[in-house]
């Protein structure tokens, strides 16, 4: 008996979902522009950072929601956050040209956190147009202390990031050490010490306005251990005659990529089943995602991002802020109204969630000699353009057919398990390893719409290799009767395409 097939089916959202349902537009954009191609909707991120704005108002709370600028390069994105509330969206920049590219998409420099590795020229010019730093060491803000003095700066407000935090209890019990993971970003807080007698030595060249830290954890409980040490931490820092009113907790609220709950269970369980025997494979030549078969039973951990997240986003901010945290037993955001802290957020694929899509062209189509069923499917873009396995995410891609009346054949009657390749000269270019199920088997010229990529995937790997084209970008806006507009990322400005609607 044939398995049946094992879907992964995207969650989209208005209006990305309408946008799918227009194909014929989507052809004729990758018609004159070319496979591999990205749509953005940049109406999406201002009711995004909307979404995260009304969590804020929920629990009474002020500070910013800064988009954390390395999860996607469009100016289109960028240019439409310009445009929000100025006093609760910023712009996290992680480089020197990340810094250029966000003012002259129009934010003003006290918009602006500097994270991330710096070099002098680009802590000189976060200085410069008055950007808030966010140091990750005692060498840092040495560096920014010499170049304000060396080019009369003036005051740079900056936050210090920290590190390894450790608490007593979580859920090891009374008495238990909770240690942080390590990160090779921040001061750890056993040696903040160091840190503050440099901002003292330095007072006339950098003024702490607050604590900051960023982990690379989907853990709640993390997250608010670190969160209360802040808050304790900022009252030492007024003790010693600083004035911090900001604690900045980082990004990592995620994103729901896959609807259905019981589609990503039935998956997993079956990847394992798959590793140890008991099933056919669901990749190519076996692959694991890090599992293994010891002896009969699965070791490893899956490299795979939850793809089905029934809490991410607005509501994961929402719940970090609800939960008592663990020594002082408050809800966080009650820690932060009763020391009266502004809170910081930097999401950035949180920000950017149902903002976007990847096309690619259906280029050729052969059935696997090796595997009765299925079917080797060459696309118009490689690995590097949807980096969905660097990731660690899956999910379907969505078919549209070049003609939506073509009429079916024996051979692509239903569900049809396919492989998908890039178009490099390489074993390794796999969209995805698995085995990907669609309705009905694509032709050349079909098109595969990625959905949900414009957070990290479409375009933070791309590259020239092998002369193959870079994705093109554009923007497109939803207008009342349901017809969309489109232009060049470049070429997007708010001020002319502001009919978009949201439905």
């Amino acid at each position: 008996m044939k398995d049946a097939p094992l879907y992964l089916s995207p969650r989209t959202e208005p209006p990305l979902a309408s946008l799918l349902e227009n194909a014929s537009f989507l052809h004729s954009l990758a018609d004159a522009l070319g496979s591999p191609l990205n749509v953005l909707v940049p109406d999406v991120v201002a009711r995004n950072a909307e979404r995260f704005g009304s969590v804020y108002r929920r629990h009474h709370l002020s500070g910013r929601v800064y988009f954390a600028h390395k999860a996607n390069r469009s100016s289109s994105l960028v240019r439409r956050l310009a445009a929000c509330d100025p006093s609760a969206v910023g712009v996290d920049v992680a480089s020197l040209e990340e810094l250029r590219h966000a003012l002259g998409c129009g934010f003003t420099g006290d918009r602006v956190m500097a994270t991330g590795p710096k070099d002098p020229e680009f802590l000189w010019l976060a200085a410069r147009v008055g950007a808030t730093v966010n140091v990750d060491s005692v060498a840092e803000l040495e560096q920014l202390a010499d170049l304000a003095a060396a080019h009369d700066l003036g005051t740079t407000d900056v936050l210090v990031r920290l590190s390894g935090f450790e608490s007593e209890g979580g859920s090891g019990g009374a008495g238990t050490r909770v240690l942080s993971r390590r990160s090779r970003f921040g001061t750890p807080v056993a040696g903040a010490e160091a840190m503050w007698a440099a901002l003292e030595r330095h007072a006339d060249r950098v003024r702490l306005v607050g604590l900051a830290f960023h982990l690379d954890t989907t853990g709640l409980e993390e997250k608010r251990r670190a969160l209360e040490r802040c808050v304790l931490l900022m009252d030492e820092c007024r003790a010693r005659g600083f004035a911090p009113r900001v604690v900045d907790i980082g990004g990592g609220f995620g994103v729901g990529y896959v609807e259905d709950a019981a589609e990503w269970e039935r998956w997993t369980t079956a990847l394992s089943e798959a590793v140890l025997g008991l099933r056919p494979p669901l990749t190519w030549r076996g692959h694991g995602y890090g599992l293994r078969n010891d002896n009969g039973t699965v070791r490893g951990t899956a490299a795979l991002y939850p793809a089905h997240r029934p809490v991410a986003g607005p509501g994961y901010l929402d719940e970090l802020l609800t939960r008592p945290t663990p020594v002082l037993d408050r809800a966080p955001a009650t820690l932060l109204l009763e020391h009266l802290h502004d809170l910081y957020v930097e999401p950035g694929r949180a920000l950017v969630d149902q903002c976007g899509l990847s096309l690619a062209r259906v280029a050729e189509v052969r059935p696997l000699g090796d595997a009765p069923g299925r079917y080797l499917v060459r696309v118009g873009m490689n690995a590097a353009d949807v980096s969905l396995e660097e990731h660690g995410v899956l999910v379907d891609p969505v078919l549209l057919p070049r003609d939506g009346s073509r009429p079916g054949t024996a051979a692509d009657e239903g569900p049809v398990g396919i492989h998908l390749a890039g178009n490099l000269c390489l074993e390794a270019d796999l969209i995805t390893r698995r085995t990907v199920f669609l309705p009905r088997l694509p032709a050349v010229g079909d098109l595969l719409a990625f959905v949900n990529t414009a957070g990290y995937v479409m375009d933070f790997h791309a590259h020239h290799a092998q002369r193959q084209p870079v994705a093109r970008t554009v923007a497109v806006t939803e207008e009342a009767g349901g017809t969309w507009r489109w232009c060049l990322d470049e070429n997007y400005s708010p001020s002319t395409y502001a009919q978009g609607r949201l439905s």
